[in-house]
């Protein structure tokens, strides 16, 4: 028997990994761990939980209709792996999906640490991106830290096989038959609420808004980008799926290759997860004051694009993309709070966190990341307002008292904030 470990991939079509189990000749039997060691890290009302948690009730109702079940632990990887014999007998092999993350990778090397010990074999497989770790090196076979000629590698790359989705359900017949299906813990019993879910965006990508998603993309009142992120997050969509979909946009397009981009560099560079990439910039000497932490965090700034982004947040577990890097710049900049306190923030918030995306994003915002913005580079956020909402529809959205004296004054002058940030980054950097 073969298990196939489904992890950030939580589909049966176009799935490399189960693919390549199902071929391999062994009947394969489907599962799933619930993490403690992530879970007990997360708030008890955690939407995302409760996202994961209906997606694998869908899961194994699509392994029910082809006579076989998904079979759902709730521990943790190691004590799963290390008594596997209790559960399957006559296991030969786990095949799964490969995570690029720091904690993924430590968990995966003790998983196959006690797989051999069984004499089971622990075979990884490519789903998560297009073009993984090594793949898109520079000529001298080291990776790129700038954005444009990795993307021009990657393009050039490309080809067609890369694209073309696994044809799963051909092979489905080697699915483990049960007579009886397995049960599925319920939320209480894992320690968290069952609370009512957010509504949360369709994986189907209507073809008009990727035509239209150079003109309509950085407009946070109009439906004018995917959201296909928090799929894309868990593996309800194939990324293969999507890369096709985004031949008619190069922008779109760019918008998947920086997801990889940024999957690589962690990758190569996981120190990034917790320090700055550019080292020089850990030497910053920010504010962090604890109250204008606050004001950022509950959206009362008094800079209505920036408030009404962290109401989002707040409100629905996402936020407009546009809005993501004015709002970061603006804790970052304005505010000199480290960049690590926002990141962890939206880490908790974020139904579509994924930890190289939201790093880098951050990094980038603090202008010590890969290809960053300069450290003199500031958004201006009424300059950001005016440009991106012009009639306050976004901002009247999120922040109904806006124009009325219950809005309060800004916590911070531009000028002065610009300039102090300025100040601050340029003596970090130059000092030896």
């Amino acid at each position: 028997m073969i298990l196939f470990w489904h992890r950030r991939d939580l589909r049966i079509e176009d799935n490399a990994g189960l693919y390549k189990a199902l071929q391999s000749g062994e009947p394969v039997q489907p599962i799933f761990i619930f993490d403690k060691t992530i879970l007990q890290e997360l708030p008890r009302t955690d939407q995302r939980v409760r996202f994961l948690y209906q997606t694998l009730q869908q899961l194994k109702e699509d392994y029910r209709s082809l006579g076989s079940d998904l079979f759902v632990h709730y521990g943790t990887p190691s004590e799963f792996f290390s008594t596997i014999d209790q559960r399957f007998q006559g296991v030969t092999a786990v095949y799964t999906n490969r995570d690029y993350e720091p904690y993924a990778r430590k968990r995966d090397q003790e998983v196959h640490h006690l797989l051999t010990q069984q004499q089971i074999e622990f075979i990884g497989a490519k789903d998560h991106v297009i073009f993984e770790k090594n793949e898109v090196l520079k000529d001298d076979g080291t990776p790129y830290k700038v954005f444009t000629p990795y993307s021009r590698k990657w393009k050039e790359k490309l080809q067609t096989d890369f694209i073309q989705p696994y044809p799963t359900f051909e092979h489905t017949n080697s699915l483990v038959q049960l007579t009886s299906p397995f049960e599925l813990l319920s939320m209480s019993d894992m320690g968290f609420e069952n609370v009512e879910l957010h509504h949360f965006p369709s994986k189907d990508v209507p073809k008009n808004i990727i035509q239209t998603y150079h003109e309509t993309r950085d407009i946070p009142s109009l439906k004018g980008t995917t959201r296909v992120s928090l799929h894309l997050r868990f593996g309800t969509i194939s990324i293969r799926q999507l890369t096709q979909s985004a031949a008619i946009n190069e922008k779109y397009l760019n918008e998947l290759i920086w997801r990889d981009f940024y999957q690589m560099i962690l990758y190569h560079f996981p120190h990034t997860v917790d320090r700055a990439f550019k080292p020089e910039y850990d030497r910053v000497e920010w504010v962090n004051n604890p109250e204008h932490f606050e004001s950022w965090c509950q959206g009362r700034t008094g800079y209505p694009i920036v408030d009404a982004g962290m109401r989002e947040l707040n409100a629905t577990g996402f936020m407009h993309n546009r809005v993501r890097m004015i709002v970061a710049s603006f804790l970052t900049k304005h505010l000199l709070i480290d960049w690590r306190w926002g990141e962890a923030y939206f880490a908790e918030k974020l139904l579509d966190f994924e930890l190289g995306s939201n790093v880098g994003g951050w990094q980038w915002a603090a202008s010590c990341g890969v290809d960053a913005q300069p450290y003199f580079r500031i958004f201006n956020p009424t300059s950001q307002q005016e440009k991106f909402d012009p009639q306050y529809t976004y901002i009247k959205t999120w922040v109904p008292e806006f124009g009325t004296s219950a809005y309060p004054a800004p916590i911070v002058e531009h000028k002065q904030a610009r300039e102090k940030a300025i100040a601050t980054f340029k003596l970090a950097i130059q000092q030896k």
